[in-house]
């Protein structure tokens, strides 16, 4: 686990950062758009990585996206990341193939 998908900031913290309602992040859980890490004692422990993914959700209801929406656009991203990786893994003969994402 790398220091950016590590779970280190509460709930409260998070929604702060990304000027959000807890309420919101919970129910952003609830949909499957994120999924902080969670203490023994089940606490919300959220990382960096998932405070970018809040502010992604955050851009995309701006841009009049609705939950099913932006599921659907982070299930698509998720998708283009991994294809990368592999592609970069695959080796420099294939690094034309996939423009990187604007």
């Amino acid at each position: 686990m790398t220091g950016s998908s590590r779970g280190v900031f509460a709930i409260s913290v998070a929604a702060a950062m990304v000027s959000m309602e807890i309420q919101n992040l919970r129910v952003y859980e609830r949909r499957g758009l994120l999924q902080p890490d969670r203490t023994a004692g089940g606490t919300r422990l959220y990382s960096a990585d998932d405070v970018a993914r809040l502010l992604r959700i955050r851009d995309l209801l701006a841009e009049g996206l609705n939950l099913a929406g932006i599921a659907r656009v982070l299930d698509l991203e998720d998708e283009v990341d991994r294809l990368r990786a592999r592609l970069a893994r695959a080796g420099p003969a294939h690094e034309d193939v996939a423009p990187a994402r604007t």
